[in-house]
């Protein structure tokens, strides 16, 4: 018999060549989150003769963290979620962290049961790169009004085609998101601004791209009311810049309560 269990993570994507396993005739060719997490899972399930597969939440890209990152696994045991944590914590590597764990109904799965995300997206204002964020934040150097951005941010809020910031490569069967949330703080003493987005789902590199023309808004290179133009002309063409992918954070990943065991 099988228990399922959920597990929330946080990692440091700077160097794993994002979420997904990429592999070759069954061998991973470069390092990423979730070879790692396969890896840990079977040896704590004592190396079963059906590997054990883990599921993820949401595919992260190369250089991109995560604070909420959730996944499910099966294992051949019931044993306290809190066990399950301490056992994957001793035998993964340093820049993953298993934050909770816990078992849950068998049909629970990481993507399919949840019903919405948050992103943060952190910009560096600084004049030159600093060495002890260039990892975990974009660089923008330019002059930047965020009251202009502020008034930009309730165009992305609804359920929209967001065409436009979808970057090459999206396979996704439609391009309609609904957006929740879009905030801006503005960080001075660290000389940042941080970005919130919630939705039931994103679409690839569509995050980083709305950030990019937020920031263009932000220089007055484009205008206030950009942002409806945009959605409009469904053309990815027509949003030039995409945000570096070390400020994007994966922060939390929403399910429903009776999702749980």
């Amino acid at each position: 018999m099988m228990y399922r269990y959920r597990a929330v993570l946080a990692y440091d994507g700077a160097d794993f060549f994002g979420f997904q396993v990429q592999s070759k005739n069954g061998v991973e060719r470069q390092r990423t989150v979730q070879g790692e997490l396969i890896k840990a899972v079977n040896q704590m399930g004592k190396f079963p003769a059906e590997p054990i597969k883990v599921v993820g939440s949401s595919r992260t890209d190369t250089g991109v963290h995560a604070k909420g990152q959730v996944v499910h696994f099966d294992l051949p045991f019931d044993i306290p979620g809190e066990g399950v944590r301490k056992g994957l914590n001793t035998i993964l590597p340093r820049d993953i962290l298993i934050r909770s764990v816990e078992q849950v109904a068998p049909d629970f799965h990481a993507r399919f049961s949840a019903h919405s995300k948050r992103y943060v997206y952190r910009v560096s204002t600084t004049d030159y790169v600093d060495p002890f964020k260039k990892r975990y934040t974009g660089h923008f150097h330019w002059h930047l009004d965020p009251e202009r951005i502020q008034q930009a941010l309730p165009d992305l809020i609804g359920e929209q085609d967001f065409a436009t910031f979808a970057a090459a490569g999206n396979q996704t069967a439609t391009t309609v998101r609904t957006i929740t949330k879009a905030e801006l703080a503005v960080k001075e003493a660290e000389q940042e601004l941080v970005f919130t987005f919630e939705g039931n789902a994103f679409l690839y590199n569509q995050i980083r791209i709305m950030v990019g023309v937020l920031l263009e808004i932000g220089t007055g290179r484009r205008p206030v009311d950009a942002i409806p133009t945009l959605i409009a002309a469904r053309d990815r063409e027509q949003a030039r810049y995409t945000a570096p992918a070390a400020g994007l954070y994966l922060e939390e990943i929403f399910y429903q309560d009776d999702a749980k065991a």
